[in-house]
Parts: structure tokens; C-alpha cells; sequence
């Protein structure tokens, strides 16, 4: 259908707010974009991608690629992938913005091209807008964005492949974590290693490693994910690299490594995590008393007993939830016993 076979589809309240579209003032012509989005009309998409992409005002420009977002079709995404490039970094951003609100996995094909783009904005923008739709086949474009040149393509190309939770990403993934220049790099790395198996080495290696990482956001991310993964791979390594963390300087690893260590469930880390029940930080406290009800060790009894007296209710919460816990795995293992 051509443009003037839309416009003459376009509802009768249309009309004025299309005359409006050519007024000299600019903000007249913004008002009339925001009219012309309200009557979620698609015959009006034109207009409003002419005024994405030749308005002279970047305020109208900027207000055209927000409204666009709600219309998912080729030459919607195609301009606002234009508008990647436009002088305007308000424009820009707008653009940005709307195609990180896509839902169709058909506008995924248009995305996969602009990843490709010598802009380093672009390539972020399209790789954003391509973590949202778990395009499989964003897979080839996101691996190969690990390597790029800007650490904000990298970030993005992480978060578009932890999304797709392809195992072909564990190894890639894992060399980030242990070698990317940026901080931030790494700790994204090591956030999207969750997905991999238990028993992954890759994985397993490289999150041991960031451990002992100069950032300790990174190594509060390690402890975080192996957590979640709960690790077979290296584990006796993993776990002293854990019970080391106890003691890191920054309190929030602290916590991260003794919910780990709670979630991997060796008996043998009890009378560390014991040790973070005399901290001065509560949330502290209270962490390392349900870790401790995850742990099947005996030694756990005598100090959260001690704890059920501590000044903070939530974590005298915490002490009996743990000691409850604690109760009954020590007697699954004396039924277990031979």
C-alpha cells in the first residue's frame, strides 16, 4: 500500500493532527507525533517514520522513535535502526530505547545486520534490542562481539548470550571472566556463567579465578554465581577459594560466599560461616545462620545457639530457621547411617 493509500485509510480524526505534522513550530509538530501515536492507527505509521527520519527538530524526531516502538514492522525497525546514526544523541537514545522494547522475533533479522555496524552505538543498541527477543540465532553475532573493541559492545554481547543459555557460550564466557581488561566486563562474565552445568571445568576454572579478582564486585559476582550453579567441577578447590572469601575485605562477598557455601552444602565450611555470626553487619549475620542451616555439621549447634540472643530480630529469625534445619539434616544422616 502506498503512503497516500495509508493516509487515505487513516481514521477522520487523523486529519487534523496530520496537517499539524508540517507546522513550522516544532513543538506543534512534537504534539501532533504524540496525537497520531494515541489513535494506534496503523495507517499512520508513515507519517510518523517521515518524521522519524526528516523532521528538523530533533525533539519531534526523538518523540517519533519512542511512539514507534508499539508498531513491530520492517521499516519501523529498519528506521529506528536509522536513527542510530542520527545527529542527535537525544534521537539516538530514544532509538535506542524503542528497540529495546521489541517483542517480535521477526524484527530479530533487522537487529542481527545493525550488530554489525561500524558505530560502536549501534552495535550496543542492536545487541540490546536482541537480548530481549532470545533470538537463537544471535548467537554467531553475540560471540562474536566478546572480541569487540568497546567494552559497552562486550557487556551487551554478555547479556545477549546469558539470555540464550547456549552451552557454546560457557568457554568464551569463561575466558572473559579470567582475562577482559574491564571490571565490568568480567563481573557481567561471570553473572552469565549461571546457566552452565555443574560439572562445566570451563566454568568451574574460571570462576575460581575470579575469586581472587582485583574487583571485588567481581568477586562478589563469582561467589553469587557459584551459588547458583552449585559446582562440581574443582570443587574442593572452589570451596576453599570460598571459605578464603569469608574474609574478604568487602563485606558483600562475605555474604555472597557463605550463601555459596550453604548451596553447595560441605560440612567442612561450618565452622568458618560460624565465624560471620559475631559480625557487626546484621544482614551478615543472618546469612551465615541459614547457610549454616544448609550445612550438616554438628559444630553449627553451639553458635547459633549463642546467636538465638542476638540484637537483631531478623536474624534471631534466621538462627531459628537454621537450627530447625540444621535438626533435621543431622537426623536424616544418623537414618541414614548403617
Amino acid at each position: 500500500m502506498t503512503d497516500s493509500a495509508h493516509l487515505n485509510a487513516a481514521p477522520p480524526e487523523a486529519a487534523h493532527a496530520l496537517a499539524r505534522l508540517a507546522d513550522a513550530d516544532a513543538a506543534v509538530r512534537r504534539i501532533a507525533v504524540l496525537d497520531l501515536a494515541d489513535l494506534e492507527d496503523g495507517a499512520l505509521v508513515a507519517p510518523l517514520v517521515a518524521a522519524l527520519r526528516d523532521d528538523r527538530a530533533p525533539e519531534v524526531r526523538r518523540e517519533a522513535a519512542l511512539v514507534l516502538a508499539a508498531w513491530e514492522q520492517e521499516d519501523v525497525v529498519e528506521a529506528l535502526c536509522a536513527a542510530l546514526l542520527d545527529a542527535d544523541t537525544g534521537v539516538r537514545e530514544a532509538a535506542q530505547q524503542a528497540l529495546s522494547e521489541l517483542k517480535e522475533p521477526g524484527s530479530a533479522s533487522v537487529l542481527r545486520r545493525w550488530a554489525a555496524r561500524p558505530e560502536p552505538f549501534a552495535r550496543r543498541a542492536a545487541l540490546r534490542g536482541l537480548r530481549e527477543l532470545r533470538d537463537a540465532a544471535a548467537f554467531e553475532p553475540a560471540q562474536a562481539a566478546l572480541a569487540d573493541a568497546d567494552a559497552e559492545v562486550r557487556l551487551e554481547a554478555v547479556a545477549v548470550l546469558g539470555w540464550l543459555k547456549d552451552g557454546r557460550a560457557v568457554a568464551p564466557l569463561a575466558a572473559l571472566v579470567a582475562a577482559d581488561a574491564r571490571g565490568a566486563v568480567r563481573r557481567a562474565a561471570a553473572g552469565a556463567l549461571g546457566f552452565a552445568a555443574a560439572d562445566d571445568a570451563h566454568a568451574g576454572a574460571a570462576l575460581l579465578h575470579a575469586l581472587a579478582d582485583a574487583d571485588w564486585q567481581v568477586r562478589e559476582e563469582a561467589a553469587t554465581t557459584l551459588g547458583k550453579l552449585r559446582a562440581s567441577a574443582a570443587r574442593d578447590a572452589l570451596i576453599h577459594a570460598l571459605i578464603h572469601a569469608l574474609s574478604d575485605d568487602y563485606w558483600q562477598v562475605r555474604l555472597r560466599a557463605a550463601r555459596a557455601l550453604g548451596r553447595l552444602g560441605d560440612a567442612h565450611a561450618a565452622a568458618a560461616v560460624s565465624t560471620l555470626l559475631a559480625h557487626p553487619i546484621s544482614n551478615l549475620r543472618k546469612e551465615a545462620a541459614l547457610a549454616l542451616g544448609e550445612l550438616p555439621s554438628a559444630a553449627s549447634l553451639a553458635p547459633l545457639r549463642a546467636a538465638l540472643d542476638d540484637r537483631d530480630p531478623e536474624v534471631r529469625k534466621a538462627v531459628r530457621i537454621a537450627l530447625q534445619q540444621l535438626g533435621e539434616r543431622l537426623a536424616e544422616r544418623i537414618e541414614d547411617a548403617p
